[in-house]
């Protein structure tokens, strides 16, 4: 990029996240630049605030974790079988964890916005932005979305609904839900 547009000033970030968490912090950016921010600003603020943004999301359908090595098949099957929705997130390194195996996907949705009740900033009263993303289950990002909405009244207006995209896409697999939101710090 430096080649070929010598003339601009160009900043890369590691922002430890994906998806639209990544997305959440460029809006953030592109909202500081709209607010008189030079671009050195308005970076360091994302370098400052990178970990504020959490990354919570289930997958209803493990087939992608197994065919990409990151469960086994024994792990894979028995997930199947028992209707579990692994929880996970991104630490403040970056790397996806899984955090809780839970049972039916009704209880991982429950157990997600209980996550943003937990750590969003304000708590109920979060007024930041709140990002969902899927793969192919819109109508699960759809419920998320309602109860997230029912839960923070002083949302900055509804909670946006994306898609996930190929590249994540592809790795995840169908059936995955991801919640993004401002909170405290990611300290693990």
């Amino acid at each position: 990029m430096r080649q070929r547009y010598p003339e601009k000033t160009i900043i890369i970030l590691d922002t430890l996240g994906a998806s639209s968490g990544y997305g959440l912090l460029t809006d953030a950016a592109a909202d500081l630049r709209d607010n008189g921010a030079t671009l050195e600003a308005a970076a360091q603020w994302v370098m400052n605030n990178r970990l504020s943004v959490h990354h919570w999301f289930f997958s209803t359908d493990l087939t992608s974790y197994k065919r990409g090595g990151r469960i086994s098949a024994t792990s894979a099957m028995l997930g199947t079988i028992l209707n579990i929705c692994p929880l996970m997130n991104i630490d403040d390194t970056g790397h996806l964890i899984p955090r809780q195996k839970i049972r039916t996907k009704k209880r991982a949705i429950q157990e997600m916005v209980k996550m943003m009740e937990l750590h969003a900033q304000n708590g109920s009263r979060y007024n930041g932005k709140c990002v969902i993303a899927h793969s192919a289950c819109e109508a699960d990002a759809k419920e998320v979305a309602a109860l997230i909405e029912s839960r923070f009244p002083m949302l900055s207006g509804k909670v946006i609904i994306n898609s996930i995209g190929c590249v994540i896409g592809s790795h995840t697999g169908p059936g995955t839900v991801a919640l993004f939101f401002f909170g405290d710090k990611r300290t693990d």
